[in-house]
């Protein structure tokens, strides 16, 4: 076999299926949304099949597209990971991160997991807040880092991740049927609670607010409960909730954009180091 798969090929292939469009990919990846074009063809003439097919005026991967997107996310993992550990040198030291703890339950474990493997004499000090708490933290040199819903904050952030978000209830309640639905909510100013309450005004299903929490394990205390339903990210669904469908009388939510507000210019290379990996591993 003469064909290779090159590994800035693949990142863009991940750049497109996670941003969700050539042109947003584009920006991601530096490129013109031609380049990203041409290079997508080219990983489709490295593999000599489709990887993307029209819906609408939407991209979708075919079944071989969604085969090399779970290899490329591999590939790139293992590539990246040999780079950190045989060419930079050991760091150390100690990063503050801030981060809304309905990520932490989500995708960020498997990602401090693994950073943990690649620098093991890097402490990481977890502040956990609102995004519009951590924006402030890192203005003020509380945090050196810091994972947030872009739309709540004023500083240019890396998108790293677009997050589908969900409605969720209870296995073990039927709490869903009730009329109004009772909501159990992140505090106002949140665009989870913003989503919620818009959402259900859009398709006339009453609701009420039952529940407002500056935590999501509030929110999940009350679902467990049996006494509200709420939206997460589907990352950070527990175990014994269900997701609700619009069958259900609950619509499609937005999906969340999630963004790493960069290091400062005079943070050392364990911060440096923790927000390259965030970068490169929320998104698979």
């Amino acid at each position: 076999m003469s064909e290779t798969l090159d590994i800035p090929l693949l990142r863009t292939l991940l750049a497109v299926v996670d941003s969700g469009s050539f042109t947003q990919a584009a920006t991601q990846v530096h490129r013109t949304q031609s380049a990203v074009s041409m290079q997508i063809k080219r990983l489709e003439d490295v593999v000599g099949r489709s990887l993307f097919e029209r819906a609408g005026r939407r991209s979708a991967l075919t079944r071989e597209g969604q085969a090399l997107t779970e290899y490329a996310r591999r590939i790139l993992h293992l590539h990246d990971e040999a780079l950190t550990t045989i060419s930079e040198p050991e760091i150390v030291g100690a990063v503050r991160l801030g981060v809304p703890d309905d990520y932490i339950s989500g995708f960020l474990p498997r990602v401090l997991s693994a950073f943990a493997e690649s620098y093991p004499m890097v402490e990481v000090e977890l502040h956990c807040a609102s995004s519009t708490k951590i924006s402030h933290a890192h203005d003020t040199g509380e945090v050196d880092i810091g994972l947030v819903t872009i739309e709540m904050v004023k500083q240019e952030c890396q998108l790293v991740r677009r997050e589908p978000v969900v409605w969720a209830t209870s296995r073990r309640h039927v709490v869903h049927e009730r009329n109004p639905v009772p909501l159990a909510v992140f505090e106002p100013g949140c665009s989870f609670r913003k989503w919620a309450v818009e959402s259900l005004d859009g398709v006339g299903r009453p609701h009420r607010i039952a529940y407002s929490s500056e935590s999501v394990a509030g929110l999940v205390t009350a679902v467990e409960a049996g006494l509200a339903v709420t939206i997460l990210p589907r990352s950070g669904m527990p175990a014994d909730f269900r997701e609700l469908l619009p069958d259900e009388g609950f619509p499609v939510l937005p999906a969340v954009d999630i963004g790493l507000i960069p290091p400062r210019g005079d943070a050392g290379p364990a911060v440096h180091a923790l927000a390259k990996h965030i970068a490169q591993g929320a998104s698979s």
